[in-house]
């Protein structure tokens, strides 16, 4: 079966694209900006604030969908200046835990809305 959602507690899409799709179990998270869900800017406070929005946005998404961060199998990170590495990965393993998803990091020109840092995520739910 295939769900097709836009949401509430997190912010809406910036363009013509789903947040998240579902199909058979799979969660297909569309990349996230650090945007505030009630005001849709991007947040301030640098990309630490960002990563730290991203991430309560995800969990948002992961709650929609029925799942928690224990099913996320695959981040990547985008990173407009890969400086800021070590921030982003201070603050991200503060808010996972083990098993860690795979993941790679990826050094970017530019995000939409001046983003510093994107991440997207697939996810699977377990089985019945």
């Amino acid at each position: 079966m295939n769900s097709d959602h836009q949401g509430a507690g997190f912010p809406k899409p910036v363009g013509p694209y789903s947040i998240f799709r579902e199909a058979e179990g799979w969660i297909f998270l569309s990349g996230q900006i650090g945007l505030d869900p009630s005001t849709g800017k991007i947040v301030e406070g640098g990309v630490e604030a960002e990563t730290r929005r991203i991430l309560s946005n995800m969990e948002g998404i992961f709650l929609q969908a029925g799942i928690g961060w224990e099913n996320c199998l695959k981040m990547t990170i985008y990173l407009v200046d890969m400086q800021d590495f070590e921030k982003v990965n201070e603050v991200y393993g503060r808010t996972l835990r083990e098993p860690f998803p795979a993941r790679s990091t990826v050094g970017v020109s530019a995000l939409p809305k001046g983003a510093r840092i994107e991440m997207e995520a697939i996810a699977r739910k377990p089985a019945p």
